[in-house]
């Protein structure tokens, strides 16, 4: 349920979610009021008047005679019905009223994914057949797989020709299960891209309400899995974890490095395997099934990260000019990989385009069907290795582009990946210049994530702390601009607000190292778009995809230069796109053809050999950029900011 907030003076209303914490609202509405401990209850600043409507709130160290004039603490206060607020004047030490400037822009929230990933009939790839089969005889004693090719044929009249079954596995056991099974069995099968079934097992008994198929997005930092009902295409449950490769080196380039080591390439495989059999450990214990009972398996990731899996030699991947060793990955099972599964499971992984744009855009692309629609959509998933497709059913141009740790917390001060303490949100009084904090989990301040650090920089702009070039103003009234060990900087939060006990702040190496990631990213769509002539004007659709994306507060993403300037409503933001394909393809045969169809239509340019990406790349280590007039938007805002 959807409530409305209506915040006074400045008559500025938000919608939100029915038990959303008051101070995220505030926060989500560019609203200021005072926080500096992230939402923890502790200093009680944000003190706010409830004049309509009912939060659930508690009461904490506010006084008795502020609670009854229907003061409450943002921070510790959730939306039970729409609200009328008004934030409290703040006075100066002199006793005069600050007022305010109420922003000229507010949050603005992509579009769901629904839009564009459409809908499809349950058909997956593979797929269960009960049998009942006659007991041979003296006059009837053909061989059992002849008797199991007799029983498929009565079961499907019009299909040519035989099924093919695996071999020699599945002729080992099949006489075994036939007999204790009382010739009831249940036969698993595989669609074949050229037409007709592989028969990949034989289950006793009937087993055809058992059918499972695991999505894995194989991540750098992070591999997620998810298992479906192919029955019904429920989500049944999902599991995720580190990525054991983390032990020996963070980001890819390292643990490309860490696998010319003796034993290194097989510890990396051993240590991503490992990871993955945790999660199907972990999904199986939930729902009490045996990893046997997984009959396919979809995963998408990386182009190292699927050599890897494969133990495939990752070392001319980093080397010009930057050859993978295939593309298309052979079918494997996933047994054969070390894997706790059924020995005939198999592993799809989705193909790649390059070294540096592999299986997971891929499979990205595939989910929000750039492939079949004729609007011109750019496809950004940002993170340490950005890629960037631009295209639509006609053609594709793809690219990475490095565009460093910062949007991960690296490179970054106090930066931090999103987890508990990190600010994620942030306000600054434009006169007397103290922040607004939110942290995740609303307690002290610990460090900043990537979505806070957006935040923060486009807050300091826009309030003038900061100018375009990202140098902080020295000529401000503030104890919070100051010259630290690494030059200048500004006080996030006091030792005294701060969960680590020191002052958390943002130096002017944060800033430059935020714009060289979002430059990074900006001189990229650039270039793609100016390699098939085209423009941001020309833009239909931006596709946001990764965990990142969605919580990205677009109009300060654009601020600061990182995403273009274009019409609000061509937004979208998809998830985790690696892990959507992977789920469409487990679910529909149809859309797991499409896969390959998608891949051939995307063309590859490298862009560290691009002279255009330099020169963009150079125009682009600026708030927003040094050419405003791609940021008509931002630059209007700056102007009535003054």
């Amino acid at each position: 349920m959807k409530h409305t907030i209506t915040f006074l003076p400045d008559n500025i209303t938000a919608t939100v979610d029915k038990g959303e914490n008051l101070l995220n609202a505030t926060a989500q509405a560019g609203v200021y009021v005072h926080a500096y401990c992230g939402g923890d209850g502790i200093c009680g600043k944000c003190k706010v008047i409830v004049n309509k409507g009912e939060v659930r709130s508690d009461k904490a160290n506010l006084k008795q005679e502020d609670w009854e004039k229907g003061y409450r603490l943002a921070c510790l206060s959730t939306v039970e019905s729409d609200l009328e607020v008004t934030i409290p004047e703040m006075t100066t030490k002199s006793g005069k009223i600050l007022k305010r400037k109420p922003k000229t822009t507010r949050t603005i929230s992509a579009k769901a994914q629904d839009n564009l990933i459409g809908s499809w009939e349950i058909e997956p790839p593979v797929s269960k057949l009960y049998l009942e089969l006659d007991p041979p005889t003296l006059e009837d004693n053909i061989a059992d797989m002849n008797r199991v090719m007799r029983g498929f044929g009565q079961a499907f009249p019009d299909h040519v020709g035989e099924p093919s079954y695996d071999h020699p596995e599945l002729i080992k056991y099949l006489p075994a299960v036939l007999r204790e099974a009382d010739w009831k069995i249940t036969l698993l099968l595989l669609r074949r891209r050229q037409g007709g079934f592989r028969i990949i097992d034989v289950e006793a008994g009937d087993t055809t309400s058992r059918l499972y198929g695991l999505a894995v997005d194989i991540g750098t930092t992070t591999c997620s899995g998810v298992l479906i009902d192919l029955n019904s295409g429920e989500i049944l449950a999902e599991s995720s974890g580190y990525n054991g490769q983390i032990s020996c080196g963070e980001d890819v380039i390292s643990r490309i490095v860490y696998a010319k080591r003796p034993g290194g390439q097989q510890a990396l495989q051993d240590k991503v395997v490992g990871t993955i059999n945790k999660i199907i450990e972990d999904i199986c214990r939930e729902l009490i099934i045996s990893p046997a009972d997984i009959a396919y398996m979809m995963a998408a990731g990386n182009t190292i990260m699927s050599h890897l899996l494969l133990g495939l030699d990752p070392k001319y991947l980093r080397e010009a000019p930057y050859v993978p060793s295939v593309s298309r990955f052979p079918l494997t099972k996933a047994a054969e990989l070390g894997m706790q599964a059924h020995p005939s499971m198999r592993l799809f992984l989705y193909p790649c385009i390059a070294s540096y744009v592999g299986g997971d855009i891929v499979a990205g692309v595939h989910a929000c069907q750039m492939a079949k629609s004729d609007k011109v959509s750019l496809f950004i998933d940002i993170g340490t290795n950005g890629e960037i497709v631009v295209g639509n059913q006609d053609w594709m141009v793809c690219a990475a582009c490095s565009a460093g740790p910062a949007f991960e917390g690296g490179g970054i001060r106090y930066g931090m990946r999103a987890s508990s303490g990190a600010i994620e949100n942030f306000q600054i009084h434009p006169q007397t210049f103290d922040p607004m904090i939110v942290t995740i989990d609303r307690i002290k301040p610990s460090g900043i994530c990537g979505s806070g650090l957006i935040a923060i920089v486009a807050e300091l702009l826009e309030s003038g702390v900061i100018d375009q070039q990202g140098k902080f103003r020295h000529n401000l009234d503030t104890p919070r601009i100051r010259q630290g060990v690494d030059g200048w900087e500004y006080v996030l939060a006091w030792a005294r607000d701060s969960l680590i006990g020191e002052d958390i702040v943002i130096t002017e190496v944060d800033l430059d190292n935020l714009m060289r990631a979002k430059g990074a990213m900006y001189a990229g769509y650039q270039t793609l778009l100016e390699s098939v002539g085209l423009g941001f004007a020309d833009l239909d659709r931006v596709i946001m995809a990764g965990n990142f994306g969605a919580y990205i507060d677009l109009e300060r993403a654009i601020c600061i230069g990182l995403l273009p300037d274009v019409d609000r409503e061509n937004f979208y933001y998809i998830g985790n796109a690696s892990m959507l394909g992977c789920q469409i393809s487990l679910s529909n045969a149809n859309r797991f053809q499409e896969r390959l169809a998608v891949r051939q239509l995307m063309t590859n340019m490298e862009l560290s050999e691009n002279p255009e990406f330099m020169q963009h790349y150079m125009a682009a280590l600026f708030l927003p950029h040094t050419d405003m007039s791609l940021f008509p938007t931002v630059q209007e805002k700056l102007q009535e900011i003054g």
